[in-house]
């Protein structure tokens, strides 16, 4: 048996000392290749500082000078695992770990910062290809100006001048920005020749950010006329669609919120021009949505309305009025015995309370007072009157358990045999309660009734 506990830790040992020798082979793999990244980040720097300038290169700058100073660290802990004194293998562990800790994290924030300026450095490259992208770009977008010019007049003799305010300036400013574009490359160029690359860099950049702009806004032209077209089509349909939906609504159960909906309809269709009038197609449909959507909210509150009978004002006023009456007798009873209480009891009275307080703040005014609630509120109101009531109700029946858990047993306690306290007064309390909460029963019940 000792032989083979022996062997087993023999074995246990070996696969121990493989997996140091293995990491301390990723240490050293790990500091050559950290170490020759970063030669060969420096010298990629000074190249892209040499296209891009010093600004531009600066992140990448302070991530090599912070790379440098770990992986110093890196290589004092290598030579502390080379020196005279001995170290124990948990200390050799722990330090190669540390050194491929730090070199991966030095190869990831170099991977970061070199990868954020590759598409610069490439497009630097590139300037000579994309000056000549740039002008054959403004050459072919000067063409399509004179076609957008058509466009917008063409649109002009159709719609209203609101609706063309969006796109009428679209030529005028694609030309202006074509010719900045233009500019911007000869400043490109010249800055180039001179050796400033990284204003070359910024030129160029502004001078293809103006291209595209302008591209987008003579594409915004032909755009809109397709758009303008498709909202006259469905604004016929939306005007044929909103008429029948008025004549269904008067068909309806009615109510204010009905018949304000069919009259904002209305008012919408009566705004819309006759033909032959240039009109603003977007507005008049975005209307049109708009009072449709209201028309179709407002009948199904009304569907939903007749489909629910709405509480009577008086059965409101009832549960409102049970409601303090068992707030009020709880409130009584946990404050009479405010030592004997536990926190179930409060609990309750206090989700009660703050119930009830709700309740005021749903209607606007004190509901005890209330003389007038709207239909809409009476059916909340209602349930939160009656929610208000039960908690009362709970906290009221614990608290007379707390109250008679609280109360001696036997009989030779606190008077003698049959007087609880003080002589008889513990039958009486008990009956005092049981009448109280009788008296909220019957009070429920009659609650009910009238429901």
């Amino acid at each position: 048996m000792a032989g083979f506990w022996g062997k087993r830790k023999r074995e246990e040992q070996q696969e121990l000392d493989a997996q140091d020798a293995d990491l301390a082979k990723r240490a050293r793999s790990a500091l050559v290749a950290a170490d020759e990244r970063i030669r060969v980040t420096s010298d990629e720097l000074v190249f892209a500082e040499a296209e891009l300038g010093a600004d531009a290169t600066k992140p990448l700058t302070q991530a090599l000078t912070t790379v440098r100073t770990h992986l110093s660290e890196a290589f004092h802990l290598h030579q502390l695992n080379h020196d005279e004194i001995p170290d124990t293998r948990e200390e050799l562990r722990t330090r190669n770990a540390r050194i491929v800790q730090l070199c991966e994290w030095a190869e990831d924030v170099l991977d970061d910062q070199t990868s954020a300026l590759a598409e610069r450095i490439a497009r630097a490259r590139r300037a000579p290809e994309i000056i000549a992208g740039i002008r054959g770009d403004v050459t072919l977008l000067r063409e399509r100006i004179p076609q957008a010019r058509e466009t917008v007049d063409r649109l002009a003799a159709r719609y209203a001048p609101e609706a063309l305010a969006q796109v009428e300036a679209n030529p005028a400013e694609a030309e202006q920005l074509l010719g900045f574009a233009e500019h911007g490359v000869g400043v490109a160029e010249r800055r180039r020749a001179a050796g400033q690359r990284e204003q070359a860099n910024l030129a160029l950049e502004a001078s293809a950010e103006s291209v595209r702009r302008a591209a987008t806004l003579l594409d915004a032209v032909e755009t809109f006329e397709v758009e303008a077209l498709r909202a006259e089509s469905t604004l016929a349909a939306i005007v044929e669609d909103s008429r029948g939906d008025i004549a269904v609504a008067l068909r309806e159960p009615h109510n204010p919120g009905v018949a304000k909906a069919i009259a904002e309809l209305q008012a919408a269709l009566a705004n819309l021009p006759p033909a032959g009038v240039n009109t603003d197609p977007f507005t008049h449909l975005d209307r049109l949505r708009e009072a449709n959507s209201g028309l179709d909210a407002a009948i199904a509150a009304a569907r939903e309305r007749a489909a629910r009978p709405i509480p009577p004002l008086d059965h409101v006023h009832h549960a409102i009025d049970d409601a303090d009456r068992q707030l009020a007798v709880a409130r009584d009873v946990i404050a009479g015995h405010r030592g004997w209480i536990g926190a179930d009891a409060r609990t309750r009275l206090a989700e009660a309370e703050r119930i009830r307080l709700d309740l005021d703040h749903f209607l606007g005014t004190p509901a005890a007072t209330a003389t007038m609630i709207d239909e809409d509120h009476r059916e909340q109101a209602m349930g939160m009157a009656r929610r208000a009531a039960y908690l009362a109700g709970e906290a009221l029946q614990l608290a007379r358990r707390d109250i008679d858990s609280s109360r001696p047993q036997g009989p030779d306690q606190w008077g003698g045999p049959g007087q609880g306290w003080g002589g008889g007064r513990r039958g009486g309390g008990g009956d005092m309660m049981g009448g109280i909460l009788g008296g909220l029963v019957i009070g429920s019940i009659l609650d009910g009734i009238f429901d």
